[in-house]
Formats: structure tokens, sequence, C-alpha cells
């Protein structure tokens, strides 16, 4: 696909010319796409016009002095009251007069969906087209009420002689008067005429009509403060607020057709956020319960703290509260819960508990007490008794303030020094170097783990205990009921626990800012306590490296929308010039996107950048992990990521991956698998994070990008060998910077092409003979293990019957003679009949299970020929019935119709055994009876391995026995009966495999039995007949392919021991089935050792084997910049949700190798991306 694909195509760019024009105007739709009468652009535009009317008359009416000002706003907001009531009730008419003519319609599906047939001014289609109403009742009503307020508030904020005395311009009240009603106008149409579709939308679907909301609420924001400075007396800050945003207010269209102001749910769920991480020093939350009932703790915390009397009850407080709120509260809770339920409920529930995975036990509740004991202890005493000093030079705040200085330092280098890249840019001299197996990584990774050791003691118990001792001394602490105080140290305090490594920084920063200006007069110390100015710069710091993060998306933007070659458009060089030009605006945009702390919006990914609306750090609305494209894929995913969290875990506490952060992004790479990491939650000793995995089945655009992401890969662990020192690194600017690799235990893939092996002619000549000695084995271990349980259920069979089963035959029973060869019949010879053979010496119906039952011990019972159409007398104790099975074999196989026959008296055979123990090995009385010939079983007889069938026997122990003789295994053996009935149940299952020919099978006919795809035989029917023997022939058969791939990549089988090893390991460390199986992806599950599949290509012509393997590999971990992920989702929002460009060509959606564009696009939430994988939220304990 060419740089220069559309981005919207003709049918969504009519769309969005319809769409946007009703967006900025607040819902008229003047744009249709169709002839309409002009009444109904009329219509719109007098409903729209009707709020600045009714102001106006209110308006009118105050400035001749005729009524007060509150009198004016009331008149107004009651006749548009009413006359939004009166709209409501228009529509709900117009919807019940038409109700029974829509139910009568035919809808054309090849009309416009927006197409409408008007038949006069006011018609019941005009009002509904106009005016479409509220979904509930209650939204009738409380949005008119609403209109009301709107309109009466609207017009009191909007008289020229306020604004008049705000500017004293003449010219200023006019502009800000006609304006101002445009934009009154604008939320008032949005709010009762008809909703327009935001451009800032968070939910892809408004349930609640909540989006009709959006624009009066932020005119009411303005209202407020204006009504503020009315009824404030001398307040000059509200003066000049107020003058602002009396400018601000007719610029409120352009916002919201802009989309930077945000959707009600996004403005409410993004203050909260911002509130409790900067506020009151907490972090964002995975979920939305969790974020508003950790807000309302923390704010009723930091209130709580203003009532308390005494500065050491205040700081003890802080203290204790600001620990127990970083810990992981819902896995504490969830703990306890399930801990009580054990105590109190039946043993039922016990049982349940011990399946559940809990982290937190009384290891931990004992440390974390601990950790708090000793937290209050020292802020107690150093506050008693060495908090009264100021700050100086010689202070004990001012010791600690080194102590803290050397801190950040030594954690700083113990971090950096852990990742593969300095800073991004040079190769790490003490990093391992050419790491490629787990072995020779952690050997060469000692030294590195220690060093990982030291700086998790220092982050988790020194530095919160040395920022303690700091503010504990702190004289702030002495002005008691202050509101700046309790905000400030309440953060901190807490912080301190929260997010230890942003606070030590902070604490530094204004420690030195202390120590280089000491002039009490200065603002800086004069204004502002200490709990302050560390709000302020934990902003400043974080809003610093946001405007960072995103400058350096946009210039990776502009670069390389002319440096790779594939992203160059014909507008490319205008648009380069344009941002170059406006550089100024550019970072203006950045500016205010890091200041609103919300995305940098890339239109369409091309260097034209917009400020996208506030919205949470997880940037999607859905809960945590629920929802995800699940195919067959996903359950590799689902296998190694517990392994994965755990290696994560201890790399994040020791720093390899970097200062992590709520937001904080990561890309794991193994083999075709790409895992994308978010960082949700994080405090004291723990993170929350969200695991995604991508598709497997590469699209050229994915395979693109990967491609890029094993170049940065292998580049920085795989050929770093002859490097000089301090390298730099070569991908410097990209979004994915490599830090580390992690051992995971995991499944690699390898897949080879079986040229040579399935297609040798010696390979499948042995085919058969390997398929009957595993065959052979299989239906011994099968009976072998059915004895065993024979034994452990059937203790009250024994007493009646003996010690065996209740189908054992009880004596012995005399055989019939059998036939010579040429008297033998089958229905199956068929095969071999000539031109000159009878066909007409048809058996007797009724006896055809009989000859089946008879088959497998090779007793032929005596064939009564008769004519066909000749009729026989019907045995008076046999039951004449005949199952349709046989009535449908005859009908088919013979070609000839069933005729109602009867049954001759035969003596039902049974086996006799001369081992008494050999009816444990006994198969199946239903798999005895396949109609193969007596020459086939004969033949079989032959070829059958007495020897191994010897071996096999000598290998069991029968240890589940009670009482057994000590000659057991050698009276097993010599049993000939036992060995006819296997010589029998191999023949039926060759028979139903390859039939009875005994020529060497093609490749096509091996790959057929493999997969469980043989074309129809009347062996086959047979054995499908019989579902347990068939598994067990088809399991056998991919034995034996794996044996013979194995033969022929390791050698021959030198022994039967060595035979039985092979068998034994395929039966217990190994699945042989196909990728499509359901068995397949609960071995992975289970974590077989290994699986092998066997594949076919058609299109080349070739076989092909895939082999799982289990073990601990290395998979890379790189840090994506978290803006440009940020952005690129927010484009992704945007594009689909307002211009609802779902084309799947589309150019935003293309490979971009430095943005990793398509990746990005999977990685997001469905129903935008399509990661095929998604954990719910994974909590990493960190020490």
């Amino acid at each position: 696909m060419g740089p220069d694909v559309p981005l919207l195509n003709d049918y969504k760019q009519e769309f969005f010319l319809k769409r946007f024009p009703q967006t900025v105007l607040g819902g008229p739709r003047f744009k249709l796409g169709y002839c309409a009468p002009l009444y109904i652009y009329v219509n719109q535009i007098i409903l729209f016009l009707v709020p600045w009317v009714l102001g106006g008359v209110g308006t009118l009416l105050f400035q001749l002095g005729i009524m007060k000002d509150y009198c004016t706003a009331a008149l107004s907001g009651g006749l548009m009251f009413v006359t939004a009531l009166a709209l409501q009730m228009a529509n709900l008419y117009a919807k019940q007069k038409t109700v029974t003519v829509e139910r009568m319609q035919i809808q054309n599906t090849l009309t416009d969906e927006d197409e409408f047939e008007f038949s006069s001014c006011l018609g019941s289609e005009t009002v509904k087209f106009i005016i479409p109403g509220k979904k509930y009742i209650i939204n009738t009503v409380f949005h008119s009420l609403l209109a009301g307020v709107l309109c009466g508030l609207g017009t009191w904020y909007l008289l020229p002689n306020r604004i008049t005395l705000l500017y004293s311009n003449i010219g200023g009240t006019v502009m800000i008067f006609v304006f101002g009603w445009v934009t009154i106008c604008i939320g008032a149409y949005s709010l009762i005429i008809n909703t327009a579709t935001e451009t800032a939308t968070f939910q892809a679907l408004d349930t609640y009509e909540i989006t009709a909301l959006m624009r009066p609420f932020y005119i009411f924001v303005f209202i407020a403060v204006d009504l503020a400075h009315r009824f404030a007396v001398n307040a000059p800050i509200l003066e000049q607020t107020n003058q602002i945003l009396h400018i601000i207010f007719i610029f409120l269209p352009f916002l919201w057709a802009m989309g930077i102001l945000p959707p009600l749910d996004a403005l409410f769920l993004w203050g909260m956020e911002q509130l409790l991480e900067f506020g009151l020093g907490g972090s964002p939350m995975s979920s939305n319960s969790k974020l508003l009932v950790m807000f309302l703790i923390s704010a009723g915390t930091a209130i709580a703290s203003y009532f308390i009397p005494s500065t050491l009850g205040v700081i003890l407080f802080m203290t204790g509260f600001g620990f127990i709120l970083s810990l992981n509260l819902s896995e504490i809770g969830f703990a306890f819960k399930h801990t009580m339920i054990g105590h109190l409920a039946s043993s039922k529930s016990k049982t349940m508990q011990r399946g559940l995975r809990i982290q937190f036990g009384w290891r931990e509740f004992v440390f974390y007490l601990t950790v708090l004991a000793f937290a209050l202890i020292e802020a107690s005493l150093l506050h008693q008794f060495a908090g009264f000093s100021s700050f100086s030079k010689a202070s004990p705040q001012a010791i600690a303030s080194y102590i803290l200085i050397v801190l950040l330092i030594t954690m700083w280098i113990l971090r950096e020094i852990q990742r593969v890249y300095l800073f991004g840019v040079f190769r790490n001299p003490f990093y391992p170097k050419d790491v490629r197996t787990v072995t020779v990584f952690m050997e060469k990774q000692r030294r590195l783990m220690k060093v990982g050791v030291v700086r998790r003691i220092l982050l988790t118990l020194v530095s919160p205990f040395a920022m303690i001792a700091f503010l504990s001394l702190d004289h702030s602490l002495q002005n008691l009921h202050s509101v700046s105080v309790c905000i400030g140290f309440t953060r901190i305090f807490r912080m301190v626990w929260q997010n230890t490594e942003n606070a030590l920084l902070d604490i530094v920063v204004v420690s030195i800012a202390q120590m280089l200006v000491f002039n009490p007069d200065l603002w800086w110390n004069r204004s502002l306590d200490t709990g302050i100015r560390l709000l302020l710069v934990g902003i400043l710091r974080d809003r610093l490296l946001q405007f960072v993060s995103k400058l350096q998306f946009a210039i990776a933007i502009l670069l390389t929308s002319w440096t790779e070659k594939k992203q160059r458009r014909k507008s490319t060089a205008t648009l380069i010039t344009l941002n170059i030009v406006f550089f100024p605006i550019l970072l203006t945009f950045i500016a205010i996107s890091a200041l609103l702390s919300s995305p940098l919006l890339p239109l369409f990914t091309l260097p034209v950048f917009l400020i996208g609306f506030p919205r949470p750090i997880r940037s999607w609305p859905g809960p945590v992990g629920a929802a995800a494209g699940v195919c067959s894929d996903t359950v590799y995913y689902q296998q190694m990521v517990p392994s994965l969290a755990v290696a994560l875990q201890s790399a994040l506490a020791a720093g390899s991956l970097g200062l992590f952060l709520p937001g904080s992004h990561y890309l794991c790479r193994f083999q075709d698998r790409l895992m994308w990491m978010l960082v949700l939650e994080k405090g004291f000793t723990y993170c929350g994070v969200n695991i995604k995995g991508l598709e497997l089945q590469e699209t050229s655009c994915h395979a693109a990008e990967a491609h890029r992401v094993d170049e940065i890969f292998e580049m920085a662990f795989e050929h770093q060998e002859h490097t000089k020192i301090l390298s730099p690194n070569h991908h410097f600017g990209h979004i994915l910077t490599p830090c580390t690799v992690l051992p995971v235990r995991l499944y690699s893939d390898a897949r080879n092409v079986l040229s040579g092996i399935i297609d040798s002619h010696e390979n499948l000549k042995h085919l058969k003979d390997d398929f009957i000695k595993v065959l052979v084995w299989m239906l011994v271990q099968y009976c072998y293990k059915k004895s065993k349980t024979w034994e452990s259920s059937g203790d009250a069979n024994k007493s009646k019957k003996g010690s065996f089963p209740d189908n054992q035959h009880s004596g012995s029973v005399e055989r019939s003679r059998p036939l010579r060869e040429e008297d033998s019949f089958s229905v199956d010879t068929i095969e071999d009949w000539s031109d000159d053979s009878v066909i007409f010496h048809l058996e007797p119906s009724g006896r055809m299970k009989d000859r089946k039952e008879l088959g497998q011990l090779g007793i032929t019972p005596k064939v009564h020929l008769s004519i066909p159409g000749s009729v026989e007398t019907q045995s008076q104790d046999v039951p004449p019935e005949m199952s349709p099975e046989d009535k449908l074999y005859r009908a088919v196989v013979l070609g000839l119709p069933a005729v109602d026959k009867g049954k001759q008296q035969e003596v039902l055979p049974q086996v006799e055994f001369s081992c008494s123990y050999s009816e444990l090995l006994s198969i199946p009385e239903e798999w005895r009876t396949a109609p193969v010939p007596s020459s086939k079983v004969n033949e079989m007889r032959r070829r059958f391995p007495e020897e191994w069938y010897h071996f096999i026997l000598s290998q069991l122990d029968f240890f589940h026995l009670k009482e057994k003789p000590s000659n057991l295994l050698e009276d097993l053996m010599k049993d000939r009966a036992l060995k006819d009935l296997y010589i029998h149940g191999v023949l039926s299952c060759c028979f139903g495999l390859f039939g009875l020919d005994n020529t060497v099978p093609a490749p096509s006919h091996v790959f057929r039995a493999y997969t469980g795809g043989i074309p129809w035989s009347v062996g086959l029917d047979w054995l499908t007949g019989k579902p347990e023997l068939f598994q067990l022939a088809l399991k056998a058969f991919r034995y034996t392919f794996k044996l013979m791939v194995d033969k022929a990549s390791l050698g021959p089988v030198e022994n039967f021991k060595e035979l039985v090893n092979y068998l034994e390991e395929y039966e217990n460390d190994w699945y042989i089935g196909l990728v499509s199986d359901l068995e397949w992806q609960q071995a992975v599950l289970q974590e077989k050792p290994y699986l092998f599949s066997l594949g076919h290509d058609p299109n080349m012509g070739i076989y092909t084997g895939r082999v799982l393997t289990l073990q601990e590999l290395l998979v890379q971990v790189g840090k994506l910049n978290d803006e440009a992920v940020r952005g690129q989702w927010a484009n992704l929002s945007w594009e689909l949700l307002y211009a609802t460009n779902d084309d799947e060509e589309r150019y935003s959606i293309q490979a971009h190798p430095v943005l990793l564009r398509n990746l990005t696009v999977q990685a997001a939430d469905p129903p935008l991306g399509y990661p095929v994988y998604s954990s719910e939220l994974l909590h990493l304990p960190l020490f």
C-alpha cells in the first residue's frame, strides 16, 4: 500500500463533511446530502435562535429599567423552560401520531438511512427529524429545566451593562454580547433540540444521554465564576479571572469543535485522577470504582488532618494513613475476606479458598506492621525532640537533606547500570554482551542482580525513612489548622510510600532550593510552606517530563514523514514547512497539552498536531482485560503470562526497566509473540499491570514493524561482542528503547520441512510394522490401566464372581470346527472377488452379528447358503431383529436389497483363557467384531511381533493385585487366546486405517490418516463406530509417525527398551496431534513439555512438522514512549468514533517502523483495537 492512500475514502469524506458542521453548530443539520424543503432549514434556524430571542426580551427590559437583572434572568429562564417543554411534547405527539403507520411501513434497504420524506412544515416527519426527542421521560423534563436555567443565567451573564463594567469598552461589549449568545444558542440546541456528535468522544455508546449535558456544563462553569465575582467583596483575582473567562467564553464553540474540552465522563475521571495523584499523593487506579473510592478516602484523610489539635497527632496521623493508603488495599481486603471465610465457613469453602491465588499472607502482614511501627516511632521522636529549629546548613533537616541527595544519586546510578542503554543513548559497559541463552545471561547477570538487591533495599526501606526524617523536622508543621499544610503534607507523607523515587527527587529539589535561597523575604520562602513547595515541584516535574516526551514524539513524526520513503506523501513537504514556520505555535500546543496532561493528537498520524482532550491515564473507559479477540493463538499468551509476570516483578523491583509510573508502556518480544504491558497502578511494594498479546498471524504491516522491533533488540542484546565501550544506540529517537531481557518459561516454536522423511520409501515401508508395535503397546497399556480401575472399583463383584470383573467367561466352551479357508466368507472379501466369483452366496442377515463376534478369534461358523429371495425358518431361541447399521451395511456394500431372513441357531462361542488372570488384559468385546476374512487373520499372525508382545507383558508389574502367583507374567505370555485377541484387535485397526492391501502408504494417505481425514471405507466405518478404539488407533498412528520422524533424525531404534522409552516419553511428555485440536490448547495450558503437529502447505506441496518446546528462554523487553502511544490512541479514538474511518487499509493503520503504528493500533482496547489476549489486572509484589 503506497503512502498516498486516501486518509478518508469518498463515502467517509462525504459523511465527515455532513457531520462536522453539525458538530460546530451544536446539532442543526444544514448539509443533508439530499434535497429537502426550505422550511427544514428555516425551522432549524428559528429553533437555534429561540434562546437569544427569549434572552433578548429580558435584556431589553433590563436596559430600559423596567426589571431588575435577577428578574430578567428569571423571566428569560421561565420562557425558555416552557418553550423547551413544549418542543419535547411536540416530539412525543408526533411519535404517537405516526406509530401505527411506522409499524406497517416496509423498510427500503436501498434508501439512504438519513433520508426522510417531508409532507408539511409542521408535519410529524418534520418534527421527528428536527427534534429527535429523548430516550427517557426523566431526561425530557430535566433537560428542559436545565435549558431554562441555562437561558436565564446566560441572560444575566451577558447583560451589556455587566460586560461594560468589566472592560469599559463598547466594541468589546458588543463582540462578547453577540458571540456569547451564539455560544449559549449552541449549548441550548445540543441540550434540547438535537445533540451533535462530539469530536471529543470517550465512550462508544451514550446510554444515558450524557453527551447532551457536555456543552451546558462548560457554560455553567463560566457563569459560576461570574456569580462568585458578583457576590464576592474585594476579590481582584476573581475579577481578573472573570475578565479572561468572558473572552474565552466566545471561543467555546471552537474548543468544542476541536475536541479539546473533554466529555463529562472523561472530565470527572481525569479530574479525580489528577487530584488523587498531585493533590493527595496517590496513584491512578485501574478501574473507575477503585478510583472513586480511593479519591473519597484520600480526600477524607486530608480533611480530617485539619481538625487534629496537636502537631504530634497530625504527624502520626499523616504518617500512618499515608503508609496504609499506599498499600494494595484491594488485595489485602480480598485476602482478609477469604481468610475469614476459611475460618467461619464449611470445609467446602476452605477447599475453594485453596484454589485462589492470594499474595498477601502473614509474612507480608508482619512486614507492613513493622515498617508502620518504625515509621511512627521515627516521626514522633524526631518531631518531638528536634523539630522546632528553622532550616540552616547545620540544622538536623539539612543533614537529612544531604543524606537524601546521596540516596538519590546512588539509586539513580544503580538503576541506570542495569539497563542495556545509559539514558537510552549509550551502550552500558556493565551490561552482559551478546546474550542469547538463559544460562549465559544468568551467569553474566549475577553482579547486576546484586546491584538490584541493594537498590531494592535502598528504595523500599532506607529512602522512605530518610524522607520521613526530613519531613518530621520541618518547622512548617507548627502551623496548625492551615489548609495548605494539611494538603501539602498529607500528600507528601503518602507519596513517600506511594511513589518513592519521584518523592525523593521532589524533596531533593526543594531542599537544594532551600540551601541556595536563604532570603526570608523571597516569595518562595515567605508565602509557601514546604508541603506546597513539594506539590508545585511535583506538578512541574510531571509536566516537564510530559513536555519532553511529547516533543520527541512530534519531532519523530516530522522527521520520519520525510526520511521514511513509504511515509512520504505529496503533502509532506508542505506540512513540514508549515510546522517549521509555525514552530512556536507547535511548541505552544505541546505545552498546553502537557499542562492539561492530555495527549498530543497527530491527525491521521500526519504532522498535523492538535490538542486531544484530557482523559484517564489508561486511555480507555472499559474495565481492564474485559474484552479481547479470542482465537487459537490466545492460549500461548495464557500460558506464558504467569511466568512473564514473575519475571517482570523481579525486573521492576530491581530497576532493570527504568523508572516506571502509571501510564508506562513496555513491549516484550519472543519469536513471533508480542506482549504489550501497561502499568496502571503503583504503590508501596506493588504495582498493577495489564498485559496484552498481539496476533501471531502477521499481516504485511505487522510483519514490517515486528521486523524493525527484532532489529532493535538484536542490535542491543545479540550483536555487542565486538562493539566499542559506550557505543551509541543506532535507533535513538525510535519510540522503543531496549531495557533488558527476562528469563521466562514459555514455548519455543520450531517448524521444519519434512521433505525426505515423509516421502521416503524406506521410512514408509516400515511405517505399518512400527504401527503394529505401537498399537500393541497402546492396547496393552489401555487394558492394564483399565484393570487397575476394575480392581479398585470391583470389590462388590469379586464376592460373587471370583477375582475378575463381571464380564469374564466362567468356563471353557467347546469351539466350533474351523472351516476351510475357501469356505470362510466375509463381505469384505468383495475386494478379492473376480469375474468368476459366485456373488449370490449371501449370508443370512440374522447371522451378521454372530460373524462379527466370532471373527476376532479366527472362528468361522458354518455358512448356510441360500438362494436370493428364499425364506428361511426363524429360530425361536434367538431374537430375529437386525440392527439398522447391518441393514445399511448389506444394502450399501453388496448393492442388493435387504431380505427379511431368519437366523439359524448358533452356539455363542466364548474365549477360553489358559491363564485365569488373562481377563485383566482382555480387550472389550465390542472391539472383536471387525468383519475381516480369516486369511487376513492368518497373515496378521505371521506379522504379529510376538517378541515385542512378550517384552511388553514382561514390563507389567501388577502391583495393584493383592494376591498374584509368581509365574503370572509367564502364564500370560503363554496364553494363546489372549494373543489372538490382540492379533484381531490390531488387525481391526489396520483394516480401518490402511484397508486390506499390503501396499506401502503414500505420503498423502499418511497425512490424511494423521489428521483423521481418511476417505470412507467399510473398515473405517466400523472403526469409527467404536470411538474409544478409533481414538486409540489414531493416537497410535500419530505416535508411529513421530517415531518415524525421530528415527530419521536421530537414528534407528536399537532395542525394545529404547522403543518403550520413546513411547513412554510420547505418552508422558508429549502431545502429538493437530494445532486445531482442543486437546492441543489444553496441553499448552497444562504445560506439556513438548507438542508436535503435522501440517501441509498445498501451495508449495510440502509437509511440515511443528514442535513446541517448553523451556526457560529469554524475552526481550523495551520501554515505549508513553506520549507516542497515547497520541496514536487518541487519533484512533477520534478517527473511529467520530470520523467512523474503519477502513482496514486506511493510512493511519499502515506500517510505520519508527512509530510502530500498526502494533499500537492492535494494542488498543476493543472495539478499536484487536489484541488476541488481554489479562485482568495483575498485582505484582515488588519486595
